[in-house]
C-alpha cells in the first residue's frame, strides 16, 4: 500500500493581529480563510492561503516559537517580486538572490522574526 502524505502546514507565532494582517494579507498577498478564538479577547488562531500554500498563524503561547523559517516554492519569482515591491510596504524592500544550490530567492522577515523564503529554480541560460 502506498500512503499519500500532503504538504506540511507551518504554524507561525504572531503577537499582533494588525501587524500580521498588514504583512501577510497586505504585503505578501495571502487571503484570510478563517480565524478562531475560544471567546472574545483570547488569542487568535487563523489560516491564510495563497494558491496551494497554507500557513497557520497563532497568538497562542506554545504553538510555535518566533524566529521559525519556511521555504515556499513559487513558479514565477520575478512576477511575485514585482507584485510585492509595487505595494510599497514601508518596512521591507527585499531583493532576489541567486543561491549556490540553483534557486533564486526572496527572503522576508515578518514582524515577529519568522523568516519566509520564496524560491524558484534558477533560470537556464
Amino acid at each position: 500500500m502506498i500512503m499519500h502524505i500532503s504538504p506540511a502546514v507551518p504554524i507561525l507565532r504572531i503577537f499582533d493581529e494588525g501587524k500580521a494582517k498588514d504583512f501577510y494579507l497586505g504585503f505578501l498577498g495571502f487571503t484570510l480563510d478563517w480565524e478562531h478564538r475560544f471567546e472574545p479577547g483570547t488569542p487568535l488562531y487563523a489560516q491564510i492561503t495563497r494558491s496551494a500554500c497554507i500557513i497557520h498563524l497563532s497568538e497562542h503561547h506554545g504553538d510555535a516559537a518566533p524566529g521559525s523559517a519556511v521555504r515556499i516554492a513559487v513558479d514565477d519569482i520575478d512576477g511575485y517580486h514585482a507584485e510585492i515591491m509595487e505595494k510599497g510596504y514601508k518596512y521591507m524592500r527585499p531583493g532576489i538572490e541567486a543561491m549556490p544550490w540553483g534557486t533564486r530567492e526572496i527572503k522576508v522577515i515578518d514582524p515577529f522574526f519568522n523568516r519566509l523564503m520564496f524560491f524558484s529554480p534558477a533560470k537556464k541560460d
